[in-house]
């Protein structure tokens, strides 16, 4: 079962996610990542699961990530900060779609060897929100993932997107199949977020958590 978010971090995800939100940089390699002095929570996921909508959804802005129908669209590391008017300052990171792009080999070959770098190797990397295309479920190249996060012990929780998609009787079926495949994976958080930007499911509960996580 989901455990019941602490109002005071409801409230403290509120006020992170309503103050300013600034665009810090877009790296496109490990030696232009900016310093590690603040934690990180990075969102991930294969190309097109809805990344940016659901960073949009979870600031208010609706311009603040870029969303198209172009898979592979994101192809840098981006960068935001918040927090610093609360004294809770963080970095949140939207990181190139893995799985497709329509784009040279030798270019998404370079992204993913970035991004998974990147995900292994970053200290101050508090967690990654690993999104699924709650229409599909988990895929092979998500899987593939979860186990490299899984042998490098990086904390991730998967996120179930885009969950209004599916008829009602189908949601259920998703998010319990979703755990069942979970199961194994050591370094994945045991609780999933489900979500839809759109309906604005689950925002709250994101918000929450990650103003618990940069908290502790």
């Amino acid at each position: 079962m989901d455990r019941e978010r602490d109002q005071a971090d409801i409230q403290t995800g509120r006020l992170l996610f309503a103050g300013q939100i600034d665009f810090v940089k877009g790296a496109v390699s490990l030696d232009t990542l900016p310093d590690g002095d603040r934690p990180e929570i990075t969102f991930a996921g294969r190309s097109n699961v809805g990344k940016s909508s659901l960073i949009n959804a979870l600031t208010g802005q609706n311009n603040l990530a870029r969303t198209s129908n172009t898979p592979g669209r994101t192809q840098e590391l981006n960068y935001f900060s918040m927090g610093d008017q609360m004294n809770l300052p963080v970095y949140m990171v939207d990181v190139p779609g893995y799985g497709y792009a329509k784009v040279s080999k030798t270019k998404v070959e370079a992204w993913t060897d970035l991004v998974m770098t990147y995900l292994r190797g970053r200290a101050n990397l508090r967690r990654v929100f690993l999104l699924i295309d709650g229409r599909h479920g988990i895929k092979a190249n998500d899987r593939e993932v979860m186990q490299m996060l899984d042998s490098n012990a990086v904390n991730y929780q998967l996120v179930l997107t885009k969950l209004d998609k599916l008829k009602v009787a189908d949601r259920a079926v998703r998010v319990e199949k979703t755990y069942a495949e979970m199961k194994g994976f050591i370094a994945c958080h045991p609780e999933i977020q489900v979500t839809s930007s759109d309906k604005g499911w689950g925002l709250a509960e994101m918000k929450a958590d990650i103003a618990e996580l940069i908290q502790t």
